[in-house]
């Protein structure tokens, strides 16, 4: 993107970006991501100034919504309407009843500690640190199922000789696939009424799977050429 103006410049004095939302939150929150914000604008909860270049920026205000939702979300459960709906009773200036727990029959997803994650995956120490260092994988105090997952990969590909090093493009590029989907949803992303954000949300999977597809192929047909 373009260099911001010096009147973004000023307009923005007092506003965060992203990245400084994520420096803050992630302490309490260790699964917040960048996509996970984008999804939760999409989903009503916050919705973030932008410059004239297109930059998300989050207000003080923002940055407490976010933090008041992702505790309700972990805490209790809370489903993304339940908590649009309290959060617009606040913003209307009632004194809405805190929402109810939703019971919930489905176990709490399990977190994993440092060693217990290493005993999970079958992962040397040392493996761990490189995926971090690298950008790989984020460090946290607790790990969910994904950054298991994840890691085991890892182990799959060092038995090979391929490093965490190697593979930070691969997140490089998931970014900018977000990027891809982010541009092309953003006339339903500019507008604040529930169905656009609505219809982003269900169309934003389905290129995510589309661009999954093309990579594929592209991958398919590079070892074709490799190995014939």
């Amino acid at each position: 993107m373009p260099a911001s103006s010096p009147r973004e410049r000023s307009s923005s004095a007092g506003l965060l970006s992203i990245g400084q939302v994520l420096a803050r939150l992630t302490p309490e929150f260790p699964g917040l991501s960048a996509s996970k914000l984008r999804f939760l604008e999409v989903q009503g909860i916050v919705t973030p100034t932008r410059t004239e270049s297109g930059y998300r920026k989050f207000s003080p205000d923002d940055l407490d919504r976010l933090r008041l939702a992702l505790t309700l979300q972990r805490d209790h459960f809370m489903p993304h309407s339940v908590i649009r709906d309290y959060l617009a009773d606040l913003d209307a200036g009632r004194d809405p009843a805190p929402p109810a727990t939703v019971p919930s029959i489905v176990p709490a997803p399990r977190r994993y500690r440092r060693e217990e994650l290493l005993a999970a995956a079958g992962a040397a120490p040392q493996l761990l640190n490189d995926a971090i260092s690298t950008g790989v994988l984020t460090g946290a105090e607790t790990y969910d199922d994904q950054a298991v997952s994840l890691l085991r990969a890892l182990v799959a590909l060092d038995r090979h000789g391929i490093e965490p090093r190697h593979v930070r493009a691969l997140r490089q590029s998931a970014e900018r696939d977000v990027s891809l989907v982010e541009s092309a949803l953003s006339p339903l992303l500019r507008r604040t009424d529930a169905a656009s954000r609505g219809r982003a949300a269900e169309v934003a999977p389905e290129l995510a799977k589309r661009l999954e597809e093309v990579r594929a192929i592209f991958i398919r047909s590079a070892l074709d050429r490799l190995l014939h």
